[in-house]
């Protein structure tokens, strides 16, 4: 892909990074216990609280675009009508991978440090909406 083309390569590299590192620690959290297991929950707590992060920086972002742009959320966190395609599939297409590995790896362990991997996906909504704040294509207000 070319970073001139579709701007904003790196939000999408940390996307599918982040998503890689959590299926695989949830994988392990799943079939292994002790110390494997809290360091999952160290994991998902980690993307959790970075996809919070960028889920407010994407907010601040868009409060101050919104006074000359018109920005839905729809737009902004799902990416509808304001980013290319391939950039929608890979953010949406990570996305989508968390919340799949998220709640099974959940469903095998529940009432575990396992189930705190569903809050995981919080971090691909973030990411998609700093990508959309940052550099999403809105109609004017």
């Amino acid at each position: 892909m070319n970073t001139i083309a579709n701007p904003g390569q790196g939000i999408i590299k940390v996307s599918w990074g982040g998503t890689l590192g959590f299926t695989l620690m949830a994988a392990i959290s799943v079939l292994y216990s002790g110390p494997l297991r809290t360091l999952g929950l160290l994991a998902n707590l980690a993307l959790f609280l970075t996809g919070c992060g960028a889920f407010l920086m994407a907010f601040a972002r868009a409060v101050g675009r919104s006074r000359t742009e018109n920005i839905g959320v729809g737009g902004l966190y799902f990416l509808a009508g304001c980013a290319p395609q391939v950039v929608r599939r890979q953010l949406m297409g990570a996305l989508s991978i968390q919340v799949v590995v998220g709640f099974t790896a959940a469903s095998f362990r529940p009432f575990t440090t396992v189930a705190s991997a569903v809050l995981v996906p919080v971090f691909g909504l973030g990411l998609a909406g700093l990508w959309g704040a940052r550099h999403g294509s809105f109609g004017p207000r």
